[in-house]
């Protein structure tokens, strides 16, 4: 029997996660150091508190972690106002994701999110067999109206990715309070956060109200909340983050989590990190600062620029987008295209710091010149 008639059509019909191109392997193609503005990583790096405690974890690696990080499941609880039975510790937000896939969907159910969104959600959906049903977005957003809309007696789980990647907007705090009020109880809601810090510091400049995503939680509701190590902490290479939800639906995800999957440096580092504020705030503050100057600039150039709630922007060329990421590249500078998330004409820049935001836009200025936007 052939491989392709023993794996079930629907894994056969799954195409891969496609990251953003390593820096090395872009710095082997073009033959020149490179900035990587692709994959939404922090500028600075770890804190330094973080970089510590990983350097001093590393003596008992030839040790097995405690399963379930509950040293840091304690101080996220504590830090959430939650009790440690509501966190579950993962390695990264992708795998927690994917548990919700196996915890709660099954063929003959469905999943619900908006297009233009995170591409992972599409994978652990149609990896549990389940069917996904994509709405329509509302000025490149998620249209929260048209996800209600597509509620059914099978839907299960409704991705809501707030800010939305890859194109970083956003839903206020009430928007959401009115969503959930009227989705059914068969339904769980997953609040992506992944972005929180960024957001809850551009909302707070901004005069609006981000989330209240942990009081639905400790209200009762159906939520799953989610958040990462990897952005404003600048942990994405050691993969911690967690799901905030009800004990008894963490509980069961806890079940089809892999054992031992937060490592014993990464979760020094995440418990490190968490007693960094200094680290955090220099973060948020240089990202708000970057936000401005890159949407400004990109502006100028004549592209349509997305306001961001996030630590990147989108803008959108056309249908020469591939080409201009690859001249980027062949300038120094690795930004996302897009096309594999249904956005052809799409493009994703990171925040970086205020000198590799410049190169970008110079480099970019370079590249329109020779072909201009149409």
């Amino acid at each position: 029997m052939k491989y392709d008639e023993m794996v079930p059509a629907h894994i056969r019909a799954l195409g891969p996660y496609v990251p953003g191109k390593p820096l090395r392997q872009a710095e082997e193609e073009t033959g020149i150091k490179c900035t990587k503005m692709a994959s939404n990583e922090n500028p600075f790096g770890p804190s330094p508190r973080a970089l510590e405690a990983m350097e001093h974890a590393l003596r008992e690696v030839h040790l097995y972690p405690e399963n379930g990080a509950p040293e840091l499941a304690k101080k996220i609880a504590e830090n959430e106002g939650v009790t440690p039975d509501h966190i579950l510790v993962t390695g990264g937000s992708t795998p927690c994701l994917d548990m919700v896939g196996r915890t709660l969907l099954a063929p003959g159910s469905n999943a619900i999110t908006s297009e233009r969104s995170f591409i992972v959600y599409p994978i652990v959906t149609r990896a549990a067999g389940a069917t996904l049903k994509l709405v329509p977005t509302k000025d490149n957003g998620f249209d929260l109206d048209g996800v209600l809309n597509a509620i059914d007696t099978d839907t299960r789980v409704i991705f809501l990715a707030n800010p939305n990647n890859p194109t970083g907007t956003m839903f206020t705090a009430q928007e959401l309070d009115a969503f959930l009020d009227k989705v059914p109880d068969h339904v769980v809601a997953v609040i992506d956060e992944a972005y929180y810090d960024f957001a809850k510091y551009l909302a707070e400049r901004r005069g609006v109200e981000y989330s209240h995503s942990v009081r639905y939680v400790n209200e009762g509701r159906k939520v799953i909340v989610m958040r990462t190590f990897s952005k404003t902490h600048g942990l994405a290479g050691v993969r911690v983050g967690f799901g905030i939800g009800d004990p008894v639906l963490m509980n069961y995800m806890a079940r089809v989590r892999t054992a031992f999957q937060t490592t014993t440096v990464g979760e020094a580092g995440a418990l490190a990190a968490l007693h960094d504020d200094d680290h955090l705030q220099r973060t948020v503050v240089n990202n708000a600062k970057g936000a401005e100057f890159l949407e400004h600039g990109l502006r100028e150039l004549g592209v349509h620029v997305t306001p961001t709630w996030a630590n990147f922007v989108f803008f959108e060329v056309d249908d020469n987008a591939p080409g201009i990421s690859q001249a980027l590249e062949h300038s120094g500078v690795i930004v996302r295209p897009l096309k594999g998330w249904g956005i052809p004409q799409g493009l994703r820049v990171t925040i970086g710091k205020p000198e590799q935001n410049q190169n970008f836009l110079s480099a970019l200025r370079r590249v329109l010149e020779k072909e201009p936007v149409r």
